[in-house]
């Protein structure tokens, strides 16, 4: 009998042992070069063929061959973003759930309420574009000019309706930033997301829409964009009037569409992705591309992305609030 318990006493000193061990070499795995073994799941919170859809398809793409696994867009629509910004916030900080984030969509959608995540609720990977705002219209629209359009839009309260990719989303707030600058009422249609509020601008829904170049790439020829909303004209459209040269919104207004884990991701990974996405930004077969689908791209590194997403929380809750203030 005392054999049997010496020996008991020996199997449950060795099992401590084993767990003690187990921990130190899962404390150094966590702080150990990471990359994932298997299929990255990329959260998309808008459906497939809108504009921050092809933009992430464009950089996934050659993105893959940096993260060594293939990098699987999952379009979760709805709620102006917030039904896959809310898987994202909930998966497992494991490495193997990323996604785009739409600023100031993500902090606007915030600011409204009724969300289930905050600004704490991520940690930021790094920027991927930012896009400036226009102002467009119907290829077939009577509208040629902002002057017209503001000038039959004042002389008929609330008759012009704008297409948008959310209540207070980043569309939504481009218009109202317009229309409140220019001094005229319209109606506001949100729309599912930027590819649907596209269509109803095409199909004749709608009056004008907010919008960026990258959203309508692939049908620029059924748009007229008659203003940008920048300091300065674009270098790739000079033609195309600022909104402050005609005495509207003067100051710089876009999107900007970056990449985000769910808080709590390990800090070696956030570093792994860092780098893979940031190679794949300096790739030269990924810039042709990108040029050719009209995508602005903007990389920042995970600590100049964090000074953005700070910034656009702050204009979320300051400017855009004051913009809708009966909402």
């Amino acid at each position: 009998m005392k054999k049997f318990f010496a020996l008991m006493l020996v199997l449950l000193l060795a099992m401590c042992l084993m767990v003690g061990c187990g921990e130190k070499e899962q404390e150094v795995d966590e702080n150990a070069e990471w990359a994932p073994t298997s299929p990255v799941t990329v959260i998309v919170a808008y459906k497939a063929g809108s504009g921050t859809d092809n933009t992430a398809r464009v950089l996934t793409t050659y993105a893959e061959k940096y993260v060594g696994q293939s990098l699987v867009i999952e379009n979760l629509e709805g709620g102006s973003g917030s039904i896959g910004w809310t898987a994202l916030v909930n998966a497992e900080a494991d490495g193997y759930t990323i996604g785009f984030v739409n600023l100031p969509t993500y902090f606007s959608n915030i600011a409204q309420g009724g969300v289930d995540y905050t600004a704490e609720s991520i940690v930021p990977i790094c920027n991927h574009v930012n896009e400036t705002s226009v102002i467009l219209v119907a290829a077939d629209s009577p509208f040629n000019t902002l002057e017209e359009l503001v000038t039959y839009a004042q002389a008929n309260p609330g008759v012009l309706k704008a297409s948008t990719n959310g209540n207070q989303a980043s569309n939504h707030i481009g218009a109202q930033l317009f229309a409140s600058t220019a001094g005229f009422e319209y109606t506001a249609i949100p729309y599912g997301g930027t590819a649907d509020q596209l269509l109803a601008l095409r199909q004749g829904e709608v009056d004008f829409s907010s919008a960026k170049f990258a959203d309508f790439a692939s049908f620029t020829s059924e748009v007229k964009v008659l203003g940008v909303m920048a300091t300065e004209r674009m270098a790739d459209h000079p033609e195309i009037p600022t909104l402050g040269e005609l005495g509207y919104y003067d100051q710089w207004y876009g999107s900007a569409r970056c990449i985000v884990a769910p808080a709590g991701t390990p800090q070696n990974v956030i570093d792994f992705y860092e780098a893979a996405f940031k190679a794949a930004m300096e790739d030269a077969d990924y810039l042709a591309a990108a040029t050719t689908a009209s995508v602005t791209t903007d990389y920042m590194d995970a600590e100049a992305l964090a000074g953005l997403l700070a910034a656009q929380n702050t204009f979320a809750m300051e400017t855009v609030t004051a913009l809708f203030p009966a909402e």
